[in-house]
C-alpha cells in the first residue's frame, strides 16, 4: 500500500494540495468517517480528575479545530462515527456536541462494529474511511476505501495507511483529514465563500 503524507509527494501527485490522483480519487467518494478516540480525537492522555463527590473520573481534551470541521461534514451530507476501545461520559458528550452519527466504546474488536456500521448506513465500503493510530486500527482500515494513520501513530499502523497526516490526533489531524474529503469532493470553495475568505 502506497503511503503519502503531505511531506512525501510523488511524481503521480496532480489533485488537490499536490496530493497524489489515486488519493483525491478515494475521497472523492466518501460519504462516512469513521474513526478511533484517543490519539486520534485526543492526543491520547487520560486525565483523571475528582467529580463534586470526590470520586475520580476519566476526562479528555479534544480540539476545538477538529470540532467545528466535524460540523461542515455534516453541512455536507457526510457522517462521521467513531469506533473506541474504552469507555468515556466525555467521549459521548463531544460526539452528541460533533453531531456523530455512530458512537462504540468498549469494543476493542471493532470488525463486527463496522459490519454492523455498514449494514445500518448501507454504504459499500468504498465510500468509507477510517482514522487511527494504533494496532487495533489496522483491521478496520484494511476493510475502508481510505485508510488513514495520524501523524502519530505506531509505525505499523502507518504501514497500513493510504495517507498519514501531518498533525497529530488531538491538534488538528481530523480536521486535515476532512479538509482533505471536502477539498476533493468539490466543497471546500464554497466553505471558504462562507466564511468570506478569498
Amino acid at each position: 500500500m502506497e503511503k503519502i503524507t503531505a511531506g512525501n509527494r510523488n511524481e503521480e501527485a496532480v489533485g488537490a494540495d499536490g496530493l497524489p490522483a489515486s488519493l483525491i480519487e478515494k475521497a472523492s467518494k466518501i460519504r462516512l468517517l469513521l474513526m478511533d478516540v484517543d490519539g486520534v480525537l485526543t492526543d491520547g492522555k487520560l486525565y483523571n480528575v475528582p467529580d463534586a463527590s470526590g470520586k475520580m473520573v476519566e476526562t479528555k481534551a479534544f480540539d476545538s479545530q477538529d470540532g467545528i470541521a466535524l460540523q461542515w461534514l455534516s453541512w455536507h451530507g457526510i457522517k462521521a462515527g467513531l469506533i473506541s476501545g474504552r469507555t468515556s461520559p466525555a467521549t459521548v458528550e463531544r460526539a452528541r456536541q460533533c453531531k456523530f452519527a455512530y458512537v462504540y466504546q468498549g469494543h476493542i474488536e471493532k470488525i463486527p462494529i463496522l459490519d454492523e456500521i455498514a449494514a445500518d448506513c448501507n454504504l459499500s465500503r468504498d465510500q468509507m474511511a477510517y482514522i487511527g493510530d494504533d494496532f487495533t486500527d489496522v483491521v478496520v482500515m484494511r476493510r475502508v476505501s481510505l485508510a488513514i494513520a495520524t501523524a502519530n501513530a505506531r509505525p505499523e499502523v502507518k504501514r497500513s495507511a493510504h495517507y498519514v497526516t501531518t498533525e497529530p490526533g488531538g491538534r488538528g489531524a481530523v480536521r486535515e483529514v476532512i479538509e482533505l474529503l471536502l477539498k476533493a469532493q468539490g466543497h471546500w470553495p464554497g466553505l471558504l465563500k462562507r466564511y468570506e475568505i478569498d
